[in-house]
């Protein structure tokens, strides 16, 4: 079975073809740069990005998996959350491409995609599980009952790590996205250089607000001369806060939970300082730790297309009534 999957939640146009809802045929990602001179994405400027490429993306996509529209059995696309005219864009191809074709399309939740991301890597992965999703627009803990099933333990009550990573990035004059350019940085500085705060806050909720104000308030203090020599300590120091946060409510989630597997995903999760950490203490605590491929780690189509297939399997199929939700979750 064939699904397209579409993505176009916030600056990335994707479309990608899976078959039986585990091989990657193709996967297209068209990650526009035309936010980088505003330090972030400008969201008038994101849709009418996905305007001017959806068209050529999905073509190339279908070309790259050696099918056409008629091979396909059915349309998988992001419906929430995201940037409502992000979402709009591929809401509304896939809904007139799937009718023009006069197939099924299945609306998918972006975060439940973000989670399907490590069963695409893994395909024998079961359930029970933690998932950690983190990205540039959440922060969440949550257990996997099963496919389709998801319990919010916690979130952040502030900025996502990556919205955190992007913010830090721009204090210390680094290139937009902030995530891959602070890590970058962080190679050549000493984490334990300065000791910014671990944010105290209970249960399982994550919060990166202070760290973020913790970071300006210290570069606020030095000359221009001193920030250029401790760039790179300030990005090592905060990376690894904002890591330990993490690690911290995973850890404890485990403990608590007696769940001893956690799947991490989200774009964050591509980042090799935080993969080594969890790693490690997976190894010390005796718990098993998922990561999806890097490319799957990103927004991307082929992680919406194998969560469609498991809905299809399910019997689900969209109205074509259904509107964009910037703000749906899964729990």
């Amino acid at each position: 079975m064939l699904i397209l999957g579409i993505e176009t939640s916030c600056d990335e146009t994707a479309a990608a073809v899976v078959e039986d809802g585990k091989k990657i045929l193709s996967s297209v990602v068209f990650s526009q740069d035309i936010h980088a001179e505003y330090g972030g994405v400008v969201p008038e400027l994101a849709s009418r990005d996905h305007i001017r490429n959806i068209i050529p993306v999905v073509k190339r996509c279908l070309f790259d998996a050696a099918v056409s529209l008629r091979d396909l059995d059915a349309i998988a696309v992001t419906q929430s959350p995201g940037l409502i005219g992000s979402l709009l864009v591929g809401l509304s191809f896939a809904k007139s491409l799937a009718f023009s074709l006069n197939i099924p399309f299945l609306a998918i939740n972006h975060l439940e995609g973000h989670i399907y991301a490590n069963f695409l890597t893994y395909p024998e992965l079961d359930s029970p599980l933690l998932g950690l999703i983190v990205s540039g627009g959440h922060t969440d803990l949550i257990v996997i009952d099963e496919r389709g099933q998801y319990q919010l333990l916690g979130s952040t009550l502030d900025d996502a790590c990556g919205e955190a990573f992007d913010k830090v990035g721009n204090l210390l004059g680094l290139s937009y996205p902030g995530g891959p350019a602070i890590e970058e940085l962080a190679r050549g500085g000493n984490a334990d250089a300065i000791p910014f705060p671990l944010g105290r806050v209970k249960n399982y909720d994550f919060s990166f607000s202070g760290l973020k104000t913790a970071v300006l308030y210290y570069l606020n203090d030095l000359s221009e001369a001193e920030r250029e020599e401790q760039r790179a300590d300030v990005a090592a120091s905060f990376q690894k806060i904002a890591v330990r946060m993490l690690l911290k409510k995973s850890v404890k989630a485990i403990q608590e939970t007696k769940i001893m597997k956690i799947a991490v995903s989200g774009g964050v999760s591509a980042n090799d300082f935080l993969r080594d950490r969890f790693f490690r203490e997976a190894k010390k605590e005796g718990f098993t730790v998922y990561f999806p491929d890097k490319q799957l780690c990103t927004d991307n189509a082929a992680m919406i297309a194998a969560c469609g297939y498991d809905h299809y399997k399910k019997g689900e199929r969209a109205s074509f009534s259904i509107k964009a939700n910037p703000t749906e979750d899964i729990y």
